[in-house]
């Protein structure tokens, strides 16, 4: 009987033993290695952010819808239409999300236009338009709305069927406002929809857009509505 028990009590102590172990070893975690580690703690990379940066170039193509204050015979607007084309240039410059640039551009234009103005016949025109602007945006991804203005210069040419009157034609500075979006639709190509406030001053008496009481005064202010393609040339998409 003493041997039975003996046994029994070692058959005992080993089972409790064995499923001890088993267990402990159910609670044992697989051991991580270093490399693992550093993979589980390392970030989720960000998404690209686009980079307006750099040199562009490209074309613009739209229209033009002018007010001309000729005065003859009391005070007579002519209003002119006409398409224009040109090309584009420019640097941007971004920081955060804030896009600064400088952008210049020349374009043809046949905005013309002519009315009666007394017992005769007044025109208007102009035949090409440049700029040179600043440009101040706040980037969203893919997308630029900005603000620009700066100088603004054109060819001005009018002619009366009076007599008295001469025709004239003149180069003018004067200033441009204005407004737009841009998107870039690949790394290097985007697109634009713009407008602008053109003042080209008046002829023969000073820069300001008002009429003159004089009858050799023209004044030139033109609102600009254009589309643009631009190539970047510089200024990848950034992690």
């Amino acid at each position: 009987m003493g041997l039975k028990r003996k046994s029994v009590g070692r058959w005992a102590i080993g089972a409790s033993l064995l499923f001890s172990g088993a267990a402990d070893a159910a609670d044992i975690r697989p051991m991580v290695t270093k490399a693992q580690a550093m993979a589980q703690a390392r970030p989720l990379p960000l998404p690209p952010i686009y980079d307006w940066s750099g040199l562009y170039a490209g074309i613009n193509g739209g229209a033009g819808f002018d007010t001309s204050n000729f005065v003859n015979d009391g005070n007579v607007k002519i209003r002119t239409r006409g398409a224009l084309i040109g090309g584009t240039a420019g640097y941007n410059i971004q920081r955060g999300r804030w896009v600064l640039g400088l952008e210049g551009d020349l374009d043809w234009t046949d905005a013309s236009g002519g009315t009666p103005c007394g017992a005769f016949f007044c025109e208007a025109k102009n035949t090409w338009l440049g700029t040179l602007r600043g440009r101040a945006g706040y980037a969203s991804g893919r997308w630029l709305p900005y603000l620009t203005a700066g100088v603004a210069t054109g060819n001005v040419e009018t002619t009366s069927t009076n007599p008295a009157l001469a025709s004239g034609s003149e180069t003018k500075i004067g200033w441009a406002a204005g407004l737009g979006v841009e998107h870039a639709f690949t790394q290097n190509w985007s697109a634009k929809l713009e407008y602008l406030y053109v003042c080209l001053g008046r002829i023969d008496e000073g820069s300001a857009c008002t009429t003159s009481v004089f009858a050799s005064n023209v004044s030139i202010k033109q609102s600009v509505v254009r589309l643009g393609i631009n190539y970047k040339f510089s200024g990848p998409v950034l992690p």
